[in-house]
């Protein structure tokens, strides 16, 4: 099956996508912001009703409220900070770029350091993280933001390679969860905690591992793969039925099915860096793409914000 709706967000590639009403929302993207030089990072806060977000080259954080829709500063300067996320009781969770480090945002606004450096080696440009309900912390370090100044601060890598890692939620340290990898991305728990997925823009795969009793990772196996030149893939999120959506850049959200099925794309104007599931119902999906903030509310719902031991 193949085609979409009377309208073009939706391009259904699998019955699945429409059995599994995935094309049933908007019927339009919605421009809540168009003045970035390159959105990604996007988390919604459910007690504040608003969206953060990076825009990355302008060393900045943005926020829109979802009652007034309007957008200002959250913080800058801000660390060339790209991915953020919330941990269990609610804080943020950001990877700085431009400070080489993953850092927690206090309830009273203060700044607390998880990890900057492996084996006393500064990290290359922490990219996203992501939060088990037992407080272990996995994050991403690609190379992105040492390559040049236009994302960071252009610099050697100490490490000299680009892995994914994990801070202990018992002693805070930082311990390598995963390595082989060209460019490791975006990082999603499964619903049950149990896999790992991680995006590798530069391989043009989503890897899957398998997390071990004590928080380590399975060798891991690929997932998905970019089936063209115009699909890098960014972040992922899943929804509440377990099929896993993918930020790829020019060729808009893919939408995969558990089994790995490329089932269905949102079209985007812009080049999708990032998505996150939020709003009162968590059914709205905010996209950052190239200089704008986009929102689709969805017929399907996101995976529970919060998991909670």
């Amino acid at each position: 099956m193949s085609g979409q709706p009377s309208n073009s967000v939706y391009e259904i590639l699998d019955e699945r996508f429409f059995t599994g009403r995935c094309a049933f929302g908007d019927d339009r993207l919605e421009t809540l912001y168009d003045d970035c030089r390159w959105a990604e990072g996007p988390v919604y806060l459910p007690a504040w009703r608003q969206l953060i977000w990076s825009d990355i080259p302008n060393d900045r954080m943005l926020r829109w409220d979802e009652q007034t829709g309007t957008v200002g500063t959250f913080r800058s300067p801000a660390g060339h900070s790209n991915g953020n996320t919330l941990d269990r009781e609610g804080r943020l969770i950001s990877c700085e770029q431009g400070n080489r480090r993953v850092t927690r945002t206090e309830h009273d606004g203060t700044v607390t350091v998880l990890a900057e450096r492996f084996e006393g080696k500064r990290l290359n440009s922490p990219n996203d993280a992501v939060v088990h309900s037992d407080g272990t912390i996995w994050f991403s370090d690609p190379d992105f933001g040492i390559t040049s100044d236009y994302e960071g601060h252009q610099a050697e890598s100490e490490i000299g390679a680009c892995q994914v890692y994990r801070i202990d939620p018992s002693d805070g340290r930082v311990n390598l969860a995963a390595d082989g990898f060209g460019g490791p991305n975006g990082l999603v728990l499964s619903l049950d905690e149990q896999q790992l997925y991680v995006s590798d823009t530069r391989a043009g795969h989503i890897r899957v591992f398998d997390v071990r009793d004590d928080g380590s990772l399975s060798d891991g196996k690929v997932f998905a793969e970019a089936t063209d030149g115009d699909s890098r893939f960014d972040n992922i999120r899943f929804d509440n039925q377990g099929r896993l959506w993918a930020a790829a850049m020019n060729g808009g959200v893919h939408c995969y099915d558990p089994d790995g099925t490329l089932i269905g794309r949102l079209r985007v104007p812009e080049a999708v860096s990032n998505i996150a599931f939020g709003g009162r119902k968590n059914n709205r999906m905010f996209i950052t793409a190239t200089t704008s903030l986009y929102s689709l509310v969805m017929s399907v719902t996101g995976a529970p914000r919060i998991r909670r031991r």
